[in-house]
């Protein structure tokens, strides 16, 4: 009999669960698509290895000695001599020994700018015609022979404009390279990079080093990749090492691995941030639902249905929307994935990875929040008395605030010191464990807060509007653990925007007077891709009329005490006057043997001026060094330790720089020019002066905070929902109330005037907490992070202030609908409505 009622109260209140299980559909559309678009990603890199990695048994390759990363993100190796190359030939069980190249390189286009910067590799590698680069096919046209030939990737091609025959420039890590391109090639599914070839000598002179390989691959006649692998380590020099192919393909997939469990966790995220917003409006509807049936439910206990019974039919209602919701959020969630996928330019080969796993995670958060939400409802529901179905009005007992106080106020101040917590040890679990908290803390104390705060909003109500602007406030004021539910859900999103934005603008304050402080060059010279570049690019510079001085900045890796240590490196003069770094004890002559390191770092390993620093380098040499000088904390060069020039260009085998530090006699237009005009063969570099460099980092920052905007948006979707949800509600369970009010000469026009009012209050309530608990989250962020460099508190004011009255304008267009429905009621059926 209770699956009867359950089934029957659903199709009686379709409208009312459809709005509830639009919040679950867009919540676990985002967890769906989450899913499917990482196993997709990961089956494509999976299969982009296992193609490279046929027909290479054993690959050799240079130590890594140093564990770390150079300024490319690649690891630390020494580049394979040419020489081993032919030692390779007279192994037993070798077969077609290839040496390979791998740099960067991107096609200039038509337009004057690369074909792709910023984002998948830009890849430059020696065409062979068997083995190596075979991964590589030809499509028309023919091989890249002479340093004045390349051939280019089919997608690469047709973005830039170019065809078999044309002229055309590379971009390089040093000075631009032109080229005839002679042929097209087709790559294998390498997610949006580009590829360029040359013929070996070139690839090695303008990638790597002449005489040199990134790497040799070989396949095997026969014998085991173990045996071989053993065989090949037999013969190689010191600093190399031979791998197996498989060991290769696991070490590729691994690292992808790493990089696509952070991307799947980023987007969990805020994928489980809008079902926690959706779970608020479940509990806010079948909160009303259950009130609104308070007779019903009695009269189901009055004939005989127990408590656990009505609790269950409740529930079997929450069940359904969930179920339904996760359907469709799973069927949306493939949407996403496809847009997703279509939007990094990946490969529709064999199309989405749709595995067991998006299934059962849609239904296990779609069906577990919605069933979760409902039982504090449904418990409610089952303790409705018998005697209520006898009695001419039902109305739900207030319960009292004073536990939501008690509860809420522990919860808030744990999950402030867990935030706290966090920042301080930089502990990401434990800062959301305190986030979460917070919002659950400050929840459970709206309702308390809400009346002060909605009395305040809506005090102008009654002399702006009259009677529909005090009805309004006094509607919102009625229920107020319903009015702080709704308004809660909309407060979440509207914190975590908010925080993002105090974060960004403190940010902004705290480089821009990083940069007035430390910025002593005139120009600061830096690359559009976000690649190291060559030191050639100073060369060029310092023949400019009116430069004095053109500094570069390297970054390298030594290691010291068995540890890798980040270390910088360039003109000690040119970073100590451009970094305007100042020395509180020891020197900078540093010498071939002495150190630069800041406070931190000092303090961090106790060193002190004199103290001896044993360090290994990236090549494998050790060297004794020695702590010359201590300097203070520098946010613009960084806190790593200073090495001689001389010294770190003896150990790198391709030094680049990062960024160049460039002083002039007048700073002038015309100086600046002929700056210019000396990078015309670098057009990847761009010179900026410091209120230029100022607003690229803004940008920057701008444009994160717009991505984390748009990941946030879902949640903030599901609070405007939820406010028409209940604004919704509220009409159908003021039936009778709304008829009376026409009847005695209430009109329309006022009565959409009070829906209206009641949701901007309510509307507004929510985004002023959000924008008061963002402020505070990003306050302490930015305390806690004040050592890290983000040491200036910035609210953005009008930003925060737009936010509100787009809180306003969001309860305007909430109230649209239940309005216009509570406008066309008709009078006599309404004052009829029991």
């Amino acid at each position: 009999m209770m699956a009867k009622v359950t089934l029957r109260n659903l199709a009686a209140h379709k409208l009312r669960l459809v709005l509830t299980a639009v919040s679950v559909v867009l919540g676990v559309a985002m967890v769906a698509g989450t899913f499917i678009f990482t196993d997709t990603m990961s089956r494509q890199f999976d299969d982009l290895f296992n193609s490279i990695g046929k027909g290479v048994a054993v690959d050799v390759r240079g130590k890594q000695i140093v564990d770390g990363m150079d300024a490319t993100g690649a690891p630390v190796r020494p580049p394979v001599p040419a020489a081993v190359l032919d030692r390779l030939r007279t192994v037993e069980g070798v077969k077609n020994p290839i040496g390979n190249v791998t740099g960067y390189a991107a096609l200039i286009g038509k337009d004057g700018k690369a074909a792709a910067t910023v984002g998948p590799p830009q890849l430059g590698v020696n065409w062979v015609e068997t083995g190596g680069s075979s991964d590589f096919k030809l499509i028309s046209g023919r091989a890249p022979a002479g340093p004045a030939e390349a051939a280019v990737d089919e997608s690469t091609l047709e973005r830039a404009g170019y065809k078999v025959g044309d002229q055309a420039k590379i971009l390089l890590q040093g000075p631009t390279h032109s080229v005839t391109i002679v042929g097209v090639i087709e790559t294998p599914n390498l997610m949006g990079a580009t590829v360029t070839a040359f013929d070996t000598a070139t690839a090695q002179r303008l990638l790597l080093k002449p005489g040199f390989f990134s790497d040799i691959s070989m396949d095997t006649t026969g014998v085991s990749q173990e045996v071989l692998r053993d065989r090949v380590a037999q013969v190689l020099p010191a600093g190399m090492e031979a791998i197996t192919g498989k060991q290769l393909v696991e070490e590729g997939k691994s690292d992808i691995e790493g990089f696509l469990t952070f991307f799947r966790t980023l987007l969990l995220v805020f994928g489980l941030i809008a079902v926690f917003v959706g779970a608020f409006i479940i509990f806010n509807t079948f909160s009303m639902l259950v009130a609104q049936r308070t007779r019903e439910l009695a009269l189901l206990r009055a004939i005989g249905a127990s408590r656990r019974q009505v609790t269950r039919a409740v529930l079997g209602e929450a069940f359904a929307v969930g179920v339904v919701g996760s359907t469709l959020g799973l069927a949306a969630g493939y949407g996403i994935a496809t847009l997703l996928n279509g939007a990094i330019n990946t490969s529709d080969e064999g199309g989405l990875v749709f595995t067991a796993t998006p299934v059962i995670w849609s239904y296990v958060v779609g069906v577990t929040i919605t069933v979760v939400a409902a039982y504090f409802p449904a418990r409610r529901a089952a303790k409705t008395p018998p005697v209520a179905a006898m009695r001419e009005e039902v109305r739900p007992a207030q319960r009292t605030l004073r536990l939501r106080v008690i509860i809420g106020t522990v919860m808030t101040v744990g999950g402030a010191a867990a935030v706290f917590g966090g920042l301080a040890s930089g502990t990401l679990e434990l800062l959301g464990v305190g986030a979460f908290l917070v919002f659950l803390g400050v929840t459970m104390l709206a309702p308390v807060i809400s009346q002060p705060v909605i009395r305040l909003l809506g005090a102008v109500f009654p002399r702006l509007f009259g009677t529909p602007g005090r009805l309004a406030r006094e509607n919102a004021l009625r229920n107020p653990r319903r009015t702080a539910s709704t308004a809660s859900a909309l407060m979440i999103g509207l914190a975590l925007v908010s925080g993002i934005n105090v974060v960004q603008a403190s940010a902004v304050s705290s480089i821009g007077q990083s940069i007035d402080k430390q910025f002593g060059a005139d120009y600061i010279l830096m690359s559009e891709t976000q690649m190291p570049f060559s030191p050639e690019a100073f060369k060029a510079v310092s023949q400019a009329p009116g430069v004095e001085r053109a500094t570069a900045l390297y970054m390298g890796q030594i290691n010291v005490e068995g540890k890798a240590l980040g270390v910088q490196s360039g003109d000690t003069a040119g970073l100590v006057a451009g970094g305007r770094m100042q020395v509180v004890s020891g020197s900078t002559q540093l010498g071939k043997d002495g150190i630069l390191v800041s406070e931190d770092v000092a303090k961090a390993r106790k060193w002190t001026v004199g103290s001896p620093v044993a360090a290994q380098f990236a090549d494998g040499a050790r060297q004794q060094l020695r702590v010359a000088g201590i300097y203070a904390r520098n946010d613009l060069l960084g806190g790593a330790p200073v090495l001689p020039l001389e010294t770190y260009l003896a150990h790198t085998a391709q030094p680049l720089a990062v960024l160049g530090l460039i002083d002039v006699a007048n700073a002038d237009t015309a100086t600046r020019q002929g700056v210019e005009r000396a990078l015309a063969q670098f057009p990847n570099l761009q010179l900026q002066n410091q209120a230029e460099l100022k607003e690229t980092f803004q940008k920057q920052l701008d444009q994160l905070v717009v991505l984390l905007t748009i990941l946030l948006a879902m949640s903030i979707i599901i609070a405007v929902i939820g406010v028409v949800n209940t604004l919704a509600l509220s009409v159908i369970e003021r039936t009778r109330e709304i008829g009376l009010l026409r009847a005695v000469g209430t009109s329309r026009r006022q009565l959409r005037r009070m829906i209206r009012l009641e949701s901007v209050v309510i509307a507004v309530f929510g985004t002023l907490l959000g924008v008061v608990l963002g402020v505070a989250f990003g306050a302490a962020i930015q305390n806690g992070l004040a050592d890290s460099g983000l040491q200036v508190l910035s609210i953005p004011v009008p930003t925060l202030a737009v936010y509100v009255v787009l809180g306003g304008v969001v309860g305007v267009l909430a109230a649209l609908w239940p309005a216009w429905r509570a406008g066309r009621m008709d009078v006599l059926k309404a004052i009829a409505t029991e």
